[in-house]
């Protein structure tokens, strides 16, 4: 589900406890404060523009220091909180003793008031003890860590677990939502931004903060640099030529009589000015181009190969894995899982 486009920042608030570890919630922090703004400034594809406010709140507002030691600096008090579309509860520290219940009345009922005001809560790994303890959960499936499960099971046996589970949305438009383990606030913080910002955003994210499996590298998440700022303004009308043309038939060639240079020299020039050799930016345009429909569509491999200008499909898949370390296949099911979190 994807929330209708809207020109404020969706508003975020993420609660700190003294028990609250840091991971989750300075990691959750950090990626939702950089939608819109990282991803124009590393590449230049669009305006920065930010799509998320987000704020640490805790009930008296004050700096503490939470679990592990870490300073926590809270940008309001439940009282000055106002009203937010996503509060999420992160991970606590805890012993195999603890019991909750009744633990945090003034936590459990801001979370309550806030969901009654239309936020959607939400909680990483064992924050699902607060959504718990206020009720949010009673008659639910949830999903927490799994060294959890037995405490939950104890103190809240109405609630319905799926440990085997990563992300768990329920309830009414989906406004409750649970999360598995630590590191699983990466897959929360994706389909945040996939139902707030849109799939696009969410794979923005993906890429800048190397989200998913690794295994094959850095490669994937890759994408062609801002473009270099040069005052050569014949190579400048050459690059926006081929930004409408890379698809056509021998776009270096065309470029280098647009130009009205002899060949060598348009290359030595074309390289001073923007760091690539005229086939390489023109590859990696092609490229770009063929991600974006990968991660956008079900067009056959073949038909993509096509429309960025290639006429032989296998070379195109050579090409593609030679820059992104993956097939095109392999691609669109990394990139598209995120799209559709």
């Amino acid at each position: 589900m994807i929330e209708e486009k809207r020109q404020t920042p969706v508003r975020i608030l993420i609660l700190a406890l003294p028990e609250t570890t840091p991971t989750a919630l300075y990691g959750m922090y950090e990626v939702f404060s950089s939608v819109g703004v990282i991803w124009p400034a590393l590449t230049g594809d669009g305006e920065i523009r930010p799509r998320l406010d987000v704020a640490i709140v805790s009930e008296d507002g004050k700096p503490f220091t939470g679990a592990l030691g870490v300073p926590i600096n809270p940008a309001c008090s439940f009282a000055d909180s106002g009203t937010a579309d996503v509060v999420l509860a992160t991970d606590l520290e805890f012993t195999a003793e603890f019991d909750p219940r009744g633990r945090w009345p003034a936590v459990t009922q801001w979370l309550v008031d806030q969901h009654n005001r239309g936020a959607t809560v939400c909680s990483v790994c064992t924050g699902a003890i607060l959504l718990a303890d206020a009720g949010l959960l009673d008659n639910h499936e949830a999903t927490t860590h799994w060294g959890a499960c037995d405490l939950l099971h104890a103190y809240y046996p109405n609630i319905q677990l799926k440990p085997e589970r990563i992300v768990v949305p329920v309830g009414e438009e989906h406004r409750i939502i649970t999360s598995g383990g630590t590191s699983s606030w990466e897959d929360l913080a994706l389909y945040l931004i996939a139902r707030f910002c849109g799939p696009a955003e969410a794979v923005k994210a993906a890429k800048i903060y190397l989200f998913g499996d690794r295994s094959e590298g850095q490669l994937p998440y890759v994408a062609m640099g801002r473009r270099r700022q040069h005052e050569d303004a014949v190579i400048a009308d050459c690059q926006t030529w081929v930004a409408m043309h890379y698809c056509e038939h021998n776009p270096v060639s065309q470029m280098a009589a647009q130009s009205g240079l002899a060949e060598r020299t348009f290359k030595r020039r074309f390289r001073q000015a923007t760091g690539y050799s005229p086939m390489d930016y023109v590859q990696t345009l092609r490229i770009e181009e063929a991600k974006q429909i990968l991660e956008t569509s079900d067009m056959a491999t073949d038909s993509v190969a096509r429309l960025i200008g290639y006429e032989d499909p296998t070379y195109f898949r050579r090409l593609f894995k030679k820059r992104t370390g993956v097939t095109p296949a392999r691609y669109r099911q990394r990139f598209r899982a995120v799209a559709q979190i």
